[in-house]
């Protein structure tokens, strides 16, 4: 099951996307590619792992004044079928 936490301050934000396996992690991935690739503001992205196998793809946009991820986010999680944020 793929899900997602957001975290902003001022003028940075964060979406985690947390999955499990082969099959999840090539569709966020290459969801999340696709998506940053069509915008000019280009985030800071790193994988992690976590407990029970799972992974985290962690994606921050520093300087973000007019809040222009936020649109980016919306896109990622609609995508990707995801409900609601924690």
């Amino acid at each position: 099951m793929i899900d997602a936490e957001f975290r902003s301050e001022e003028k940075f934000v964060k979406l985690s996307i947390a999955y499990r396996g082969e099959e999840e992690s090539k569709l966020v991935c290459s969801t999340i590619d696709s998506i940053v690739a069509k915008h000019t503001l280009k985030p800071e992205m790193y994988t992690c792992s976590i407990s029970n196998g799972r992974e985290v793809l962690v994606i921050e946009y520093h300087n973000d004044p007019n809040r222009e991820a936020g649109a980016i986010f919306e896109e990622i999680m609609k995508t990707l079928n995801i409900d609601k944020c924690n």
